[in-house]
């Protein structure tokens, strides 16, 4: 098949992908998952699980661009770098566009998680294509190579752009929040600001307003709030402190006393709620050590945010102009230096 046969079924992909929807930002929720999931396996194995014995060594799925071929820079015993991923995948689909992209490095020895959502338009370097849309590479990738080659091309994307060794990756949908939120009994969450649904799921949502503050939400709601964009204030900025909101809500109601007995159900429900994960069982019960008895998520998530710039730029996949978020690269450095290393 010729190359330019391959861009036109890549474009046309792309095009039939973009009618749909798009998937909130909802992927911190794997983070909550991992708590539930160590949690439930209680102190198997305690001492070779515990977080400084058992992450240590790792290995590296992306590499910082510094490094090229060689070995990725030391991390600390008991830190991980984590990549979680939501996507538009569907039952049946083969592959997926990436619609939210958040980097983890958690520290399990002091407990604090710094985390960065990287936007979904962000300008990326694919190799063989030249430079595309975040969003685009796990599609063009799963298209041509595979689900699984294309979920760690999506994550050596990221790594290129941030510089930062990555672990691991956990992939997640609209359905996998949904479905989470509903099996806790809803969720509190705080909203930092005013909040109107001017682009809900559910037709019947249009229009709705929250006032900022607390509110009960089920897992509908919560999917229509961490979708909303276009009334918050910096747009894909605000929506951020949204997810970060949504996160601190589900990880509260997880480790709540009241959801003691939920926890081994949610454990063995988990492929319901993850699409994709390289995260052994094991790595998962470690996790759930690191935090339990000692996880303040309003004190220990951080969430840090790096600003770009919208731009019209040529796409090397499309083959024609469209519109780029170009990220600061001297404020991305600073911030992965003080947040994203050892």
């Amino acid at each position: 098949m010729s190359r330019k046969t391959d861009n036109e079924n890549t474009r046309e992909g792309i095009k039939k992908s973009r009618k749909k929807h798009r998937v909130l930002r909802y992927t911190l929720l794997i983070l909550a998952l991992l708590i539930v999931s160590g949690t439930a396996f209680g102190i198997y194995k305690y001492n070779t699980l515990k977080p400084v014995n058992h992450f240590k060594d790792l290995d590296v799925i992306g590499v910082s661009p510094d490094n090229g071929k060689k070995q990725a820079p030391e991390q600390k015993s008991g830190t991980f770098n984590v990549l979680l991923i939501g996507s538009d995948a569907r039952k049946g689909n083969t592959a997926s566009h990436t619609d939210s992209m958040v980097l983890i490095h958690a520290n399990l020895n002091n407990h604090t998680y710094n985390m960065l959502s990287i936007p979904r338009d962000t300008r990326v370097y694919m190799p063989g294509y030249g430079y595309t849309k975040l969003t685009s590479v796990q599609y063009i990738s799963q298209s041509k190579k595979g689900t699984q080659q294309g979920i760690v091309d999506a994550v050596k994307a990221v790594s290129r752009l941030t510089g930062v060794p990555i672990n691991y990756y956990a992939e997640t949908n609209y359905w996998g929040l949904q479905d989470m939120v509903d099996t806790l009994g809803g969720i509190d969450i705080n909203l930092p600001f005013k909040v109107t649904l001017t682009h809900p799921w559910y037709p019947e949502n249009k229009g709705k307003t929250f006032t900022a503050g607390t509110h009960s939400v089920n897992g509908r709601m919560v999917a229509e709030l961490t979708h909303e964009r276009y009334s918050l204030p910096g747009t894909d900025y605000g929506r951020q402190k949204i997810q970060q909101a949504a996160l601190i809500g589900i990880a509260k109601k997880v480790m709540h006393p009241s959801n003691v007995t939920k926890l081994p159900a949610l454990s063995r429900s988990l492929s319901k709620f993850l699409i994709a994960t390289n995260m052994s069982t094991e790595d998962m019960v470690s996790v759930g050590l690191g935090v339990k008895g000692d996880f303040h998520p309003e004190e220990q998530i951080k969430y840090r945010q790096v600003k770009g710039r919208g731009a019209t730029m040529y796409d090397d996949v499309l083959e024609k102009n469209n519109s780029q978020i170009i990220l600061n690269e001297s404020e991305l450095k600073t911030v992965i230096k003080k947040y994203f290393t050892n």
